[in-house]
């Protein structure tokens, strides 16, 4: 019978997230690919150190038993084949059990999510992950300095969510850059029981919500957290909008314009994602972040 993803929850990962390649792309960045490829083929026997990922990918592996696989993690790079070889022996040396890879050599990656059944891909490539959210593929490019102190809690996921453009569209905060705040609480103050439009992140919480559910015995748990800017009244239009969609998750920060970073810190996730390039490099200095490359606030570069 031959294998497949159906069902499971898929991560799709560049290797420059998952370990620390900045070095070797830097020489990519300075020359050609034919130089970075040699540097890789130099270092095949030498490990490369985890990435912003790694933890998180560690802990996805952890729902996996003998009996079933319940979360399937692909490494998909624009990296050339050969590099790919330091990719997954870099994996087997820190423990990882990796089977699946695409390497594309510098052609965009996003084009094989489809055929992966992708609920997340992330990566260090701004383009990449702007691409794939355009696909319909929840996408996040993680900032490769981000802090990895949020490695506690061994055996529960933590991810927290944006609102507004990540998790819920960007409607809302449409209103918000045109009109003001004002404006933006009367709209969502008046459209408080009609539920937002889904972000694109929505997807990867439907997910996260299966694998909870259908993993209750397993020894590991996922614990999710909204973290939003959105402040009373406005909140309730969120609420509302997870109750429609039939999604849980165990924390909601109405924050009001306070500083995510401070919420972050107590919080520990694992990963959080946001749609602004602000909230996204103060929260770097206290977990590993992902940028989501969405919405009003990421218009398309000229």
């Amino acid at each position: 019978m031959s294998f497949t993803l159906t069902g499971k929850l898929v991560v799709a990962i560049s290797s420059r997230a998952l370990f620390d390649f900045e070095e070797e792309n830097r020489i990519f960045e300075s020359t050609d690919d034919s130089a970075y490829m040699k540097l890789q083929l130099d270092r095949l026997g030498i490990a490369a150190q985890t990435g912003v990922a790694f933890p998180l990918v560690k802990k996805l592996l952890a729902f996996n038993d003998v009996g079933e696989q319940r979360v399937e993690v692909v490494i998909l790079s624009r990296n050339d084949p050969v590099s790919g070889l330091r990719v997954f022996r870099s994996a087997e040396h820190h423990g990882l059990h990796l089977e699946r890879g695409v390497f594309t050599r510098g052609r965009p990656p996003y084009h094989y999510l489809r055929s992966l059944h992708a609920n997340l891909f992330l990566s260090a490539n701004e383009d990449d992950v702007r691409a794939t959210i355009d696909a319909g593929f929840p996408a996040a490019r993680v900032y490769p300095e981000s802090s990895k102190t949020a490695e506690s809690h061994p055996n529960e996921i933590r991810i927290a969510f944006d609102g507004d453009a990540v998790l819920f569209s960007d409607e809302a905060e449409q209103v918000f850059q045109k009109k003001g705040l004002v404006a933006f609480v009367n709209h969502e103050s008046k459209k408080a029981a009609i539920p937002l439009p889904p972000g694109p992140f929505k997807p990867l919480l439907e997910a996260l919500h299966h694998l909870q559910r259908s993993t209750s015995e397993a020894g590991m748990r996922i614990r999710t957290a909204l973290v939003t800017a959105r402040s009373a009244p406005a909140h309730e239009r969120a609420i509302r909008t997870l109750m429609a969609w039939g999604i849980d998750v165990d924390e909601a920060m109405f924050l009001g314009g306070l500083s995510k970073s401070e919420f972050l810190r107590e919080f520990e996730p694992d990963f959080f994602f946001d749609d602004q390039t602000g909230h996204c490099q103060s929260a770097s200095a206290v977990a590993p972040t992902g940028h989501v490359v969405s919405g009003v606030s990421n218009p398309p570069k000229p």
